[in-house]
């Protein structure tokens, strides 16, 4: 990893819900298998984000969310994806706190109904995360998931997996009805996260009451997006 060191100190963790509001968070991720999948092209695509004007970045594993944190004086919400079914997304407290401590600000972590391989709960992460001094966004499907995190202590509600998982409605665009429920039923700040596809989308987002908006294969994913124009065009 040849990324150059940050010059500037992170922002505390205190100062993150107000350095995110009503802005952009640029997901940096890419799925096992793809091309994208590399820790320095992920860093660039981070330093690219924070060049076009994020506000924050989400990443996925200890090794990136590090390599990123040295590398972009953003806030960063940082998870660990431990297999492809069930809850996956930061499962453990032992994920949790290795993406802690590898300098996420926010330690995103699925905190829908569905037990966790550990037998753990989302509460569990929530003091352990605040334990080491980082913040916790809750990722949910549903409006009761979101209820639950943040009486749970969650700092952010997202609305990540609203249409990914059973209970949840399945649709083309994000879920904007979901965003505005949570931002009427809760005081911590809502995420909008999920098939954001447009600037107009987003825009939308925030105009629903979400508190910043989450865009990732939309901004990070050439494999993805190839993919849909090649979809379009008629057979030849």
């Amino acid at each position: 990893m040849n990324a150059p060191a940050s010059n500037t100190p992170a922002p505390p963790s205190s100062a993150v819900p107000a350095l995110l509001e009503g802005k952009l968070i640029v997901s940096c991720q890419a799925p096992p298998g793809d091309p994208m999948r590399d820790t320095d092209t992920l860093v660039r695509l981070a330093r690219s984000a924070a060049a076009g004007g994020a506000a924050g970045i989400r990443a996925n594993e200890p090794e990136v969310v590090a390599a990123i944190s040295a590398a972009v004086d953003l806030p960063l919400i940082g998870l660990w994806k431990d297999g492809d079914t069930g809850v996956h997304i930061t499962p453990t407290v032992r994920h949790a706190l290795a993406v802690a401590e590898a300098g996420a600000h926010i330690v995103a972590a699925d905190a829908t109904a569905r037990p966790r391989p550990d037998g753990g709960t989302f509460a569990d992460i929530v003091a352990a995360v605040h334990g080491a001094g980082a913040l916790v966004m809750a990722d949910v499907a549903t409006l009761a998931e979101g209820v639950a995190a943040a009486a749970d202590g969650a700092d952010f509600v997202s609305t990540t997996l609203s249409g990914y998982v059973p209970g949840s409605p399945g649709q083309v665009g994000p879920d904007l009805d979901l965003v505005a429920a949570l931002s009427a039923a809760l005081e911590v700040p809502v995420v909008a996260e999920g098939r954001i596809s447009t600037p107009e989308e987003a825009a939308l987002a925030l105009a629903r009451g979400a508190h910043s908006v989450v865009v990732g294969t939309a901004i990070t994913a050439p494999t993805a997006l190839t993919s849909r124009f090649v979809t379009a065009l008629p057979c030849t």
